[in-house]
């Protein structure tokens, strides 16, 4: 009984803090317009609360996972959550942009941290089978459902306190997670060897850059010489960062775990659910605030079925995949998420929450939810234990960048069409709002297209079709 206590406490830690750190990524959200009136950013400045958090997720991720592997993960898992706790407590106490800014770096090198090594625990805690399917799907949950939780918490906070609340929030998690975590996961040993410093730094400017230049390019466009120049040396720094692994003894990421099918097909699938849940999240809010009159507070509510049924599935999905394998689940999954896209795409300005929102939300919950959780196990799966927070990092930074990626392309194509549809018009509100709702459509269009692509690539690569077979398929990645 004492024993179960204590992995049930272990997976509460896991859980919460991964919850802190995937909903931190719209928390803020829901506060900009607060932020920008109490510290005076500029409209081209304001995106950078947001922006630096995520390029330091992003570009810091593999070496936060890598760190957990070799100086102890339970150790790396303490140090991210004291260092978010400290960027967050800096952040609700700034007085200037600048000071936000750097704060939200700090949050985000902490959050770089505690996301692979948190996934990385759950292996070292949990016995391969069901308990730690179990455990896979509260946290696959967490991280599905964390951006939905995190408008719904913003609303509240910023409509009943104030917006340096929503940084405030943080603090007490993150110490109680640190106090806890040493009584009730369990302790990794350190390994020999060294950390990859040309690799890191390859790899983190590389991403920095790409996820920059992929954020510029939803406001700026593809064709402004910033942008270009970004993703055009981003991408140069990760070839790089390519060959130095290859030629390394002691590698950042070992190419190997690529070798598995089933696990690259995993890294691929997550993209594609990190491009359509950022999409849907950004471009929904702005349905519901900006064209329906939503307020922050209701806005953040009628997210809350995305969340709450991510999580349900989630669990559902764990106990199915211990009969059925991840192949159907994720198969099935990528058509109902293309379903509930295309259920958007009927949004105008006469759109109804119940009748042309709901039920999109919905059919998206239960299909993100059978990828969710699908995909972390087989990400996870046969990966030797000094390489699994590596493996851990990788499965983060696909989502991470599917999510930079989808919202930058999507974001790009629904401005495109507003902007088209304003042409020679007097610009009237009713002609704006329904200028951005008919942009929004089309990008929903193109996100059934990616969500398709999910289908036909589930299909074509994840082997893992029975529980039987699986052990056998994932092995080879070892």
């Amino acid at each position: 009984m004492a024993k179960s206590r204590n992995l049930t406490l272990a997976l509460i830690v896991i859980a919460f803090a991964q919850l802190m750190v995937v909903l931190d990524t719209t928390i803020v959200n829901v506060a900009l317009p607060s932020i920008q009136r109490a510290l005076r950013f500029s409209a081209t400045d304001l995106e950078w609360v947001v922006n630096g958090y995520s390029l330091a997720f992003g570009g810091l991720l593999l070496l936060g996972g890598r760190a957990g592997d070799l100086f102890g993960r339970r150790r790396m898992f303490i140090a991210g959550v004291l260092l978010f706790a400290g960027g967050s407590l800096a952040g609700g106490l700034a007085t200037t942009s600048t000071w936000l800014i750097v704060s939200r770096v700090i949050q985000g090198a902490g959050g770089a941290i505690v996301a692979p090594t948190a996934l990385s625990l759950i292996a070292d805690t949990f016995q391969e089978g069901p308990a730690r399917n179990r455990a896979l799907a509260i946290y696959a949950g967490a991280a599905g459902g964390g951006g939905a939780v995190g408008l719904i918490l913003g609303g509240l906070i910023v409509n009943y306190l104030s917006w340096r609340w929503v940084l405030f929030v943080n603090v007490p998690i993150a110490l109680a997670l640190a106090l806890a975590a040493p009584r009730v996961l369990a302790a990794s040993d350190a390994r020999s060897g060294r950390l990859d410093l040309p690799g890191a730094i390859s790899v983190t400017g590389g991403m920095t850059l790409l996820v920059y230049g992929l954020s510029r390019a939803g406001t700026q466009g593809w064709s402004d010489s910033v942008t270009v120049a970004a993703l055009g040396f981003g991408a140069a720094l990760l070839v790089l960062f390519v060959l130095l692994e290859l030629r390394s003894k002691q590698p950042l990421m070992p190419l190997r775990i690529f070798a598995n099918r089933n696990r690259t097909g995993a890294y691929l699938l997550r993209m594609v659910a990190g491009a359509t849940t950022l999409a849907v999240l950004f471009f929904l809010t702005q349905i519901l605030q900006n064209v329906l009159g939503y307020s922050p507070l209701r806005a953040g509510f009628a997210f809350l079925p995305l969340g709450v049924g991510i999580v349900i599935t989630a669990q559902v999905t764990s106990r199915l995949v211990g009969r059925i394998g991840a192949r159907l689940p994720i198969t099935l999954g990528s058509l109902i998420v293309a379903g509930g896209l295309a259920w958007l795409t009927r949004v105008n300005v006469q759109s109804t929450y119940v009748l042309d929102i709901l039920p999109a939300l919905i059919a998206l919950s239960v299909g993100l939810g059978l990828i969710f959780f699908p995909t972390t196990v087989v990400a996870v799966a046969g990966a030797s234990r000094h390489e699994s927070g590596v493996a851990s990092a990788v499965l983060n930074v696909s989502q991470q960048l599917g999510g930079s990626i989808g919202l930058a392309v999507l974001g790009t194509i629904a401005a495109n069409v507003a902007k088209g549809q304003l042409v020679n018009v007097r610009p009237t509100r009713a002609l704006i709002s329904q200028a951005v709702t008919a942009g929004f459509a089309t990008a929903f269009e193109i996100g059934v297209v990616i969500a398709l692509a999910g289908f036909v690539l589930a299909l074509l690569v994840i082997r893992v079709r029975s529980p039987k077979a699986a052990p056998a398929a994932l092995a080879k990645a070892a």
